[in-house]
């Protein structure tokens, strides 16, 4: 796979900061935690269902997904690089990138898809974060006696996440992705262990036969597991040297497969056509099971607050609040929150909502809109040094938008049709039962 090459967009002015460069910013090192700290969490834990419905095809399908990914993820940056050295007024205090991106290379259109998508994606994953979260503790003080009802649990916890919304921007916050990071790495590493135990009682697992409709809401689902794109450009936005991206999304991806692929094949092996759309219901109760609830938790309440952020910095770009901590950033990032919250309690349950994301928007920002972008950047002509893409880069990109675009059309049908047929929790505002009952 051809990497793309960076370095030399931005040129180094003696004496000066280059343009898109901070002074303080994030490094190589703590972007690739940002990302997997955006990346891992439900994701991991829907991974051994999904190797059910596809069956050891799935190990490949996450392979070429991650390579995929990382690959179109290094082509964003690019962008990113490109548009910074191509237009002054995107080289200092722009909160929101990836949408500039659109509007450079298309208008208001352009600007105006990614924006919607990107907000959509982010949006939901918040709400699926808010939702584990909550059923992580629900469980765990149930385990010890104490039976709260969830719905409760949901007001507890937005309450607690609230404050660290107020945060700025990702280099304001990167103990928070460390956290992240180190939390669901130890998870992964007990719940392989927490398996192996298991597997010893258990009956040879019995592997069902391909499906379509379950095989494509299981691509959606591995897509979701490793569409980390509309975070990217804010975080190479906030790197000493955003040049260096690449490399950061390289690391990245190297330790998300290291943690996802030991999770979903042991889960697999295990369990079988029995393993839940959240592993954690399938591992036998005990001390490992509980140290990895509040890790995950841990990452759970960490990954919200990072992907929440770039929704909050649009609706502030729009409405005129300034990048400084203002009392309106308060008011604003509680109002979103508050809407997080109502969604959480109207629908308690999360089923095949991440096959839905996956499939629709999170394929679409991270297989489709990147290369299109990218061409088309290469295709303008201004006062700057052109650039031209091999054919081999051509032909590849083509390939992942055209491979992007069948599988996020037909895993997106399945999971709308999926929804359609599913009976959903009452709201918790109309019923005082636990959700999910």
């Amino acid at each position: 796979m051809e990497i793309p090459e960076t370095a030399g967009l931005l040129q180094n002015e003696k004496g000066h900061v280059p343009p898109g460069h901070a002074a303080h910013g994030l490094t190589v090192l703590t972007t690739a935690v940002f990302a997997v700290g955006e990346m891992a969490g439900s994701g991991v834990l829907a991974l051994p269902k999904a190797l059910v419905t596809t069956g050891w095809t799935g190990v490949a399908i996450n392979i070429v997904c991650a390579a995929a990914s990382a690959y179109t993820g290094m082509i964003l940056g690019k962008c990113w690089l490109m548009v910074q050295n191509r237009y002054v007024e995107y080289q200092t205090n722009t909160r929101y990138p990836y949408p500039a991106i659109g509007f450079v290379t298309y208008g208001k259109a352009g600007r105006m898809l990614v924006s919607a998508s990107i907000n959509l994606t982010l949006f939901g994953v918040a709400v699926v974060f808010l939702l584990l979260a909550s059923q992580n503790l629900q469980h765990l003080v149930s385990d010890a006696g104490h039976d709260f009802s969830f719905c409760y649990w949901l007001l507890i916890v937005a309450a607690a996440l609230l404050p660290t919304t107020w945060l700025g921007t990702p280099k304001d916050f990167w103990p928070i992705a460390v956290g992240a990071t180190v939390a669901t790495s130890i998870a992964c590493v007990i719940i392989v262990a927490n398996v192996a135990v298991d597997s010893v009682d258990l009956p040879p697992a019995f592997k069902p036969e391909l499906d379509a409709k379950n095989f494509f809401m299981a691509f959606g689902t591995i897509c979701f597991a490793f569409g980390g794109h509309p975070g990217f450009p804010t975080f190479q936005a906030d790197m000493k040297q955003p040049e260096k991206f690449g490399k950061a999304i390289f690391l990245a991806y190297s330790i998300l497969l290291l943690m996802y692929l030991p999770v979903a094949i042991s889960g697999y092996i295990a369990y079988g056509v029995n393993a839940s759309d959240n592993i954690l219901e399938n591992l036998s109760s005990g001390p490992m099971h509980y140290l990895v609830d509040v890790l995950i938790t841990l990452h759970l309440f960490f990954g919200f607050v990072i992907v929440l952020n770039p929704v909050c910095q649009e609706v502030e770009e729009i409405v005129g609040i300034p990048p400084h901590f203002t009392f309106k950033r308060i008011l604003s990032r509680t109002a979103i929150m508050l809407l997080v919250l109502f969604i959480a309690e109207s629908i308690p349950h999360f089923g095949a909502i991440l096959s839905l994301i996956g499939g629709s928007t999170t394929t679409l920002l991270a297989y489709i809109l990147p290369p299109i972008f990218y061409l088309k950047l290469c295709s303008m002509k201004g006062d700057w040094e052109e650039e031209t893409p091999s054919l081999m880069t051509k032909v590849l990109l083509a390939e992942i938008m055209l491979v992007g675009t069948v599988a996020g059309v037909a895993s997106t049908y399945a999971a709308v049709d999926a929804l359609a047929t599913s009976s959903f929790s009452t709201p918790c505002y109309i019923s005082t039962r636990h959700a999910g009952d």
